[in-house]
């Protein structure tokens, strides 16, 4: 009983994130193709999950999105984990001074979520990265500044199974062009994802470091392509960089 209680847990758990990785919500076969679960299955644990508030079933577009309880829960925790407060004003000097989209996004496991967000003047935007969004490491810009500062065991670890790791990512960030990726984020600092995700949407991050020097969090940027140019590189670069130490000299005390 106890196996079988740990996996209904482990399937509410792939449940709710899913559902929160898209704010518009997952329709019911989006979420059995993704979750590998059978029909009855998905339909039956996500009917509990309503009846509890932790989901609602939109009736207009058939989505399923997330419910109030998640929101108070969160609200709850947000107090035990107050990252808006160091993130926040980083993100608002990086969209003011650059125009484009500031991002926060934390490590979990072996993945990224993006969880603050800061919107650019600049009128035209990429919609890769919102909130929720979850990308393996070392996928789009905030994964591949996190796991280019990690120890080289754990790194090789991830790429020895990469195809595994990324899963449908792997298309598009073919082992070799990440390992290059890396290389060349470990030597500038901060990353640069040339339209890997999708064409025309480029992205640059900086990884945060905690109380023990590892790569916990990330701060991005993201826009077009033109926004992105080799020559603008290196400016955007250093605002990432500046922005990243002074959260890590905050979160470790040194300033």
């Amino acid at each position: 009983m106890a196996v079988q209680g740990a996996q209904v847990v482990g399937r509410v758990a792939e449940l709710l994130r899913l559902v929160g990785r898209k704010p518009e919500g997952t329709s019911l076969a989006g979420l059995v193709r993704e979750s590998g679960l059978t029909r009855p299955t998905v339909h039956r644990l996500l009917t509990s999950l309503a009846a509890e508030g932790f989901l609602e079933h939109d009736s207009s577009s058939g989505k399923w999105v997330l419910g109030p309880e998640i929101f108070l829960l969160g609200s709850v925790a947000a107090a035990r984990f107050p990252m808006e407060d160091i993130a926040r004003p980083s993100l608002r000097r990086l969209a003011t001074e650059t125009g484009e989209s500031a991002f926060f996004s934390i490590r979990r496991g072996n993945e990224t979520v993006c969880v603050l967000r800061e919107e650019g003047s600049f009128p035209v935007r990429s919609f890769v990265l919102h909130e929720g969004v979850r990308f393996p490491l070392g996928v789009a810009s905030a994964g591949t500044a996190i796991l280019a500062f990690l120890p080289a065991e754990e790194q090789e670890a991830l790429l020895a199974e990469w195809t595994v790791h990324a899963g449908d990512f792997a298309v598009g960030h073919p082992a070799d062009v990440v390992r290059k990726n890396l290389e060349q984020t470990r030597l500038a600092g901060y990353s640069v994802n040339p339209g890997l995700i999708l064409e025309g949407s480029w992205g640059m991050g900086a990884a945060v470091f905690d109380q023990h020097d590892r790569p916990a969090w990330a701060l991005s940027l993201t826009g077009i392509e033109p926004r992105f140019r080799p020559e603008r590189q290196e400016y955007l670069g250093k605002l990432l960089l500046e922005e990243a130490h002074r959260m890590t000299a905050r979160l470790q005390g040194t300033s």
